[in-house]
């Protein structure tokens, strides 16, 4: 079937809808092939973008919906749970430069427990909100600086213990990333 924007559906149908195998070359250019039922994208599915993206794993009702793992030419990569459309529950991001984000998401960003490691060692563990360090959490360098408390905003917010790489230690309140109210030691 040819569509009046340019797409086009050869595949199985049921009831004039799309149903069972069946491959869409939509009118921008990206290509699902996979199953359909009643119409929609339903079941096991891949679908590759004109600019290489490219995903595959669960669909439920046009939407990635199930375990899936997306790709990009750059070297992203994601593998984990969607929910409608959207990265949700455990999952893994590997960005091109070897970065690697393993924890919780919802609604596509990083939210609850999550480890962040940075190829130069860096190495957070903790809570997310929004994409951002937010709760209680473990930071570290390999130079031996560490901080372990609370974060707010992606910064050292109310109590915690900022380790410096002499070994020096302040211990106290922070507000947006900054000593406000502690001990040296």
């Amino acid at each position: 079937e040819t569509y009046a924007n340019g797409g086009k559906y050869v595949g199985e149908f049921k009831d004039s809808k799309k149903d069972g195998h069946g491959t869409h070359t939509m009118s921008s250019g990206a290509i699902y092939v996979g199953e359909y039922k009643d119409g929609k994208r339903n079941g096991q599915g891949t679908v590759t973008f004109v600019d290489g993206k490219k995903y595959v794993g669960k669909w439920k009702d046009n939407k990635q919906h199930g375990r899936g793992i997306f790709t990009s030419v750059e070297g992203h990569k994601y593998v984990g749970k969607y929910k409608d459309g959207k990265k949700y529950g455990q999952g893994t991001y590997t960005l091109p430069d070897g970065e690697k984000y393993i924890g919780q998401w919802k609604d596509g960003a990083q939210n609850g427990h999550g480890t962040l490691t940075r190829p130069n060692g860096e190495k957070y563990v903790g809570q997310w909100k929004d994409n951002k360090l937010h709760g209680q959490g473990t930071w570290t360098h390999p130079s031996g600086v560490k901080y372990v408390g609370q974060w707010k905003d992606g910064k050292f917010y109310g109590q915690g213990t900022h380790t410096l790489s002499n070994g020096d230690k302040y211990v106290g309140e922070f507000k947006d990333g900054k000593r406000k109210q502690g001990t040296f030691t």
